[in-house]
């Protein structure tokens, strides 16, 4: 039987030491990545830890108490029911030792029952699609495809110009030939401007409410994150037109956030942004730039965009919906139909309570 630790965001130490004890471990499993995401109210950090015998694992996780969901304040107290969720980006439980079905089983029902100790109804998982550590789960939870993402090949400064489509590559040259130029930094004036330009990008797309983050998320990023993170930005006629924020560790960079101006959308800044930012990596030692993928995992005109850096990247993307006590999310589930009239049942949301 194995062993399981639940670990607390103030445990940073701890907390750190497990996550870099795994070979596979990623930017999103650490203390410093989550605590961002706890000030924009995402839930309480955990670190979920697994030791047995022969295989171990770990993974990170928001653990929401349901009754802070205003449509459910009122039905219960608070603290009697949580869920879980991937914080933002990516995670899913990563393994080391005998991965095996039949240690995977042993895990799954010592995970269980840990779960039900802690209310747990339910959990959502956005596995990462560099570890492809979906796999391991499916012999024991719900896994399902949703997508591909994109990544750039950091190996040579060569390979990442080959790997561009020809389209792409024009528009690079444009934006060079345009005067476009390149540059990165960390001030707390860089931060400010991308703080407007990225707010600006997100009342244009329409974007929903939880994409516009509190000051104190990025102070977090500044402070937390300072050695994990450098902003890219594109700089036209002495105004920066548009900014990145990139994350990076073992080996590993995301394209974590990201705005640009409008008004020169023709000079096709973002496209020598990312070119530059990959070359930059390369010349660090770091083996890819992970892009992600379109809206909604969509191969949507954001996803043709990220797509164009690499014409031989497809990263298989995978989610995990596992429902733990079908009893009380089914309750959940009734009671907003009762007291939401918009609420639609049908809605492939996950939780569908939280719809």
């Amino acid at each position: 039987m194995g062993k399981f630790e639940i670990i607390d965001i103030k445990d940073t130490i701890r907390w750190d030491h497990i996550v870099k004890s795994f070979r596979q471990n990623d930017i999103y499993y650490f203390n410093k990545y989550v605590r961002a995401f706890q000030i924009h109210g995402d839930g309480e950090p955990i670190l979920i830890y697994y030791q047995a015998e022969d295989l171990r694992g770990f993974n990170v996780t928001m653990k929401r108490d349901i009754s802070l969901f205003d449509p459910l304040k009122k039905s219960f107290p608070v603290a009697t029911y949580f869920d879980i969720i991937t914080p933002y980006g990516y995670g899913g439980f990563i393994f080391e030792g005998n991965v095996n079905d039949e240690n995977l089983v042993c895990f799954n029902n010592d995970y269980l029952e840990i779960l039900n100790n802690e209310h747990i109804i339910c959990e959502f998982v956005r596995y990462h699609p560099l570890l492809d550590n979906a796999k391991n789960m499916c012999s024991v939870s719900t896994v399902l495809k949703l997508g591909k993402t994109i990544s750039i090949d950091l190996e040579s400064i060569d390979l990442i110009w080959t790997n561009i489509t020809s389209k792409n590559r024009n528009m690079i040259r444009k934006a060079q030939k345009s005067g476009i130029i390149i540059q990165h930094g960390k001030s707390n004036e860089l931060m400010n401007e991308f703080i407007r330009i990225y707010n600006s990008t997100m009342e244009k797309d329409n974007a929903s409410n939880y994409y516009y983050f509190h000051k104190m998320f990025y102070k977090s990023i500044q402070s937390d994150l300072d050695g994990n993170y450098e902003l890219f930005y594109a700089v036209y006629d002495n105004k920066i037109i548009s900014m990145s924020i990139m994350l990076f560790t073992n080996e590993r960079m995301h394209y974590h956030l990201s705005g640009s101006d409008f008004e020169y959308r023709n000079l096709a800044p973002t496209n020598l942004l990312l070119y530059e930012a990959a070359c930059w990596g390369c010349n660090q030692g770091y083996r890819t730039l992970h892009l992600g993928g379109g809206i909604g995992s969509n191969e949507d005109n954001l996803f043709k965009f990220k797509q164009a850096f690499n014409r031989n990247s497809y990263n298989s993307f995978f989610i995990g919906k596992q429902i733990y006590n079908q009893k009380v999310y089914d309750d959940l589930v009734e009671i907003r139909e009762i007291n939401n009239l918009g609420f639609n049942k049908e809605s492939s949301f996950f939780p569908l309570y939280r719809a």
